[in-house]
């Protein structure tokens, strides 16, 4: 028996719809926590990594809403981002009390992004953030990396988030994403999978065992947060 259920919805999003599916333990009736998921630059809410997370979310007991959405301004995604936090903490379904906010490479840019907002208007939004593959800079242009972190580095004290990143992240400079993180604020937490690209895929090693290894890691860092 499956341990968890999907469903397409479309989410408002002005005078447009957003393409999201919602992925829900079968079993568990009474879900409490949920995260929202997006894409980076390229692709859509099918990237496999999301996939693959999404269902292990939901077989561990917790709600995943991941979204499609195209355009590559980041003030836009945060739009369609908060369009899709909204829909869910709308859901009558489920009684939701903690929303963790994650994505891939610009999808967890556009995350901090409105965990920043949100977090300015009321104490207790976000329960935490998950990132994956933050690019903190383009390909061998690292001294963006300040404009990049902004978001992040404006997190407020008590907001958990979670870094998963390669070691040969071409968009990721190990050592000033830890010095990076040495300044900020909030409780960061980092996981480099070693010899992981930016596509979270490491040479000579089957992309399962990966995805399988990324997903523990997140789990795991969520029950903590959600305890």
């Amino acid at each position: 028996m499956d341990k968890f259920e999907e469903d397409t919805v479309k989410v408002p999003f002005g005078t447009k719809y957003l393409d999201a599916a919602l992925c829900f333990p079968a079993s568990v009736t009474d879900v409490r926590t949920a995260v929202i998921l997006t894409h980076g630059a390229g692709g859509d809410m099918n990237f496999k990594h999301l996939v693959s997370l999404a269902h292990a979310l939901a077989s561990g007991g917790f709600l995943c809403l991941r979204f499609t959405c195209k355009g590559l301004n980041l003030g836009y995604r945060v739009k369609a981002y908060r369009a899709v936090w909204e829909y869910l903490k709308s859901l009558q379904k489920f009684t939701i009390k903690h929303i963790f906010v994650g994505g891939r490479s610009m999808g967890c840019r556009a995350a901090a992004a409105l965990a920043r907002q949100l977090s300015g208007e009321s104490e207790d939004t976000v329960q935490g953030i998950i990132c994956l593959s933050f690019p903190l800079h383009p390909p061998g242009q690292t001294h963006t990396h300040l404009q990049r972190s902004k978001d992040l580095r404006g997190l407020p004290e008590h907001m958990p988030v979670l870094c998963v990143s390669g070691t040969e992240d071409k968009m990721c400079d190990r050592v000033l994403f830890e010095g990076m993180v040495k300044e900020i604020k909030a409780q960061v937490e980092v996981f480099w999978l070693k010899g992981g690209s930016h596509g979270l895929t490491v040479k000579g090693r089957p992309e399962d065992s990966v995805l399988d290894e990324v997903n523990l890691q997140v789990i795991t860092w969520m029950s903590k947060q959600a305890a």
